[in-house]
């Protein structure tokens, strides 16, 4: 590694200053609140795009341009069901939620809020909601873990098991630190990072390629027929199961954690059209750096190389190719920002569950806050060492491994979430049948592949049916009734 090269130099200096913030998270960090959601205190700007970048892993430089680059626009069909999801998911969820989770004695945790909402005095919801973050989380950790890992190998030149440690250690450093606010903080600007790279990379490399073009020639000659119809070779299943990606939002616990850390109820509409426009945008540049590299590599197929080898490198060899070193340092940085981003947050989520809810619950009632932060930091170590393990296969796919992860949160929470916040007669044990029926679908249904169907929309379907069912055959107490309705009341309060 040459360490005066402009690449490396940016590089560094982009980590040192995550570093920085992490070291001011830590000095604005007193207790276990403040660890985990930062005292809810994040206002409209810091709430969307925290949100936003917790969100967008390194599947969005990596994974969906490399998936645009191998089939084109078919694969664009994932961008327009995750853009209605999460719509969705901020105008209906994010302010009941916030509400809610406060109501439901300040509820910390996703845990936390159901074993709350639902009168769980046996915390088998705890206990079973924990168990699901800490499967599927340690698959989605992994996978941004490889991501991390895939950047530095093809920067740097390091072997991967090298590299796998590097990235994870730069991640590592600044939760450890400054827990909820540092990964806050740095969030927004790593989403600021993101977004300018997905929209320079296409517009430098559109004008790259029409600037070799002959007199006779498009852009669009360079591409082939199929790669530019959305409906070429996608069957309704698969389109199905690629828009069924929006579903995921509503059960992800790295994201609903930003909703239940707003300032107020009133932060959430600002903070929903600043999101909103950054997803749109950041995602219309991601399917454009896919597209955008089908003809500039087949134009100069002497820097394909590693992109035909990999794919997922579409947008580093864009970067490497078109830009003097210093500009692709910085854009080159902006793959580890959007890795960093939600691997922080996903390891944070993890060590909150373990802590709040394991530790704390059963081990250490009586635990002090300062205990109890030096427990989360312990637990963040923890899960990353676990994560890396995984993560050691030098085969592995980010967008593989990201997909069976949203999945799972999407199917075990995201039915029992959304009908926890609108249905006053829910209960506990449909709950519990709900979490239960979609985390073992997606499991049992990954593993065959039925129909060619997304794992998703089974589990989602099935949860949704097994909490309403089971909730018919009991009845929630008239706490929960009268906490329900106050939430709806003071609600409509707040937005009208």
């Amino acid at each position: 590694m040459n360490f005066t090269d402009p690449t490396v130099i940016m590089f560094s200096i982009y980590l040192f200053a995550m570093l920085f913030i992490g070291f001011l998270g830590y000095r604005n960090t007193e207790n276990l609140d403040d660890y985990i959601l930062g005292g809810r205190r994040l206002g409209s700007f810091v709430t969307a795009l925290s949100a936003g970048a917790s969100d967008m892993s390194g599947w969005l430089l990596m994974g969906l341009p490399g998936a645009i680059y191998l089939s084109g626009l078919s694969e664009a069909w994932i961008a327009i069901g995750l853009i209605m999801g999460a719509y969705l998911n901020w105008r209906f969820v994010a302010a009941r939620l916030r509400l809610y989770t406060e109501r439901a004695g300040n509820a910390l945790t996703l845990p936390d809020y159901f074993a709350n909402r639902f009168e769980d005095t046996q915390n088998l919801l705890r206990i079973l909601t924990t168990l699901v973050i800490l499967v599927f989380f340690t698959i989605y950790c992994a996978s941004g873990v490889v991501a991390g890992a895939r950047l530095f190998e093809n920067m740097f030149g390091l072997p991967y098991q090298t590299a796998l440690w590097v990235g994870a250690v730069c991640t590592v450093s600044y939760v450890f630190i400054g827990g909820f606010l540092a990964v806050s903080w740095t969030d927004t600007i790593q989403a600021s990072l993101m977004i300018t790279a997905l929209i320079v990379a296409p517009v430098v490399g559109y004008f790259a390629i029409t600037d070799s073009l002959l007199a006779t020639q498009s852009f669009t000659d360079l591409i082939e027929p199929v790669k530019m119809d959305m409906m070429k070779g996608a069957s309704f299943v698969g389109i199905l199961s690629l828009m069924a990606w929006g579903l995921g939002y509503f059960g992800q616990p790295h994201i609903l954690v930003r909703f239940m850390a707003a300032e107020s109820v009133k932060t959430i509409p600002a903070a929903r059209r600043i999101s909103m426009t950054w997803m749109i945008l950041c995602l219309g540049g991601s399917v454009a750096v896919g597209f955008v590299g089908i003809p500039y590599f087949l134009a100069h197929p002497g820097g394909a190389l590693a992109v035909n080898a990999n794919s997922e490198t579409v947008f580093i060899e864009i970067a490497k190719q078109l830009f003097n070193p210093w500009i692709a340092g910085l854009l080159l940085a902006a793959i580890l920002a959007a890795v960093m981003s939600t691997l922080s947050c996903q390891l944070l989520v993890c060590s909150s569950a373990l802590t709040e809810d394991i530790y704390h619950t059963f081990l250490r009632k009586h635990a002090s806050h300062t205990e109890l932060v030096w427990v989360g930091r312990a637990m963040v170590m923890a899960i990353a060492l676990f994560a890396i393990g995984i993560a050691g296969d030098p085969e592995a796919k980010v967008l593989g491994m990201v997909s069976y992860a949203w999945a799972g949160f999407g199917a075990a929470f995201g039915p029992v979430i959304i009908l926890s916040l609108f249905w006053s007669h829910m209960t506990r044990n449909g709950a519990l049948a709900g979490i239960l029926v979609g985390a073992l679908t997606v499991l049992v249904w990954k593993q065959y592949g039925w129909f060619g169907l997304y794992e998703i929309v089974p589990g989602f379907i099935l949860a949704w049916l097994a909490t309403v069912v089971v909730s018919r055959l009991g009845k929630p107490s008239i706490t929960m009734l009268q906490n329900h309705q106050a939430v709806e009341t003071e609600l409509r309060q707040v937005l009208n």
